[in-house]
């Protein structure tokens, strides 16, 4: 039986092996989202900031 119980043991570290790398994958895959997210979010408020520049000077230019 020692056998057995050694693959038993070999395909419990194998699978428990790939559970944390698939894991790992999910969590690399989150980060990504996260960034992307985060930059997508930048280039939005970097947008408005720009429309509402445009947006005083046009209104200033009609002032004068």
């Amino acid at each position: 039986m020692g056998i057995l119980e050694d693959a038993k043991e070999t395909a419990k570290t194998a699978g428990e092996e790939v559970g944390e790398a698939v894991e790992d994958g999910v969590d690399r895959v989150k980060d990504k989202v996260d960034e992307v997210k985060a930059d997508a979010n930048v280039k939005k408020a970097e947008a408005e900031a720009d429309s509402v520049k445009a947006r005083n000077a046009a209104k200033e230019h009609l002032r004068d």
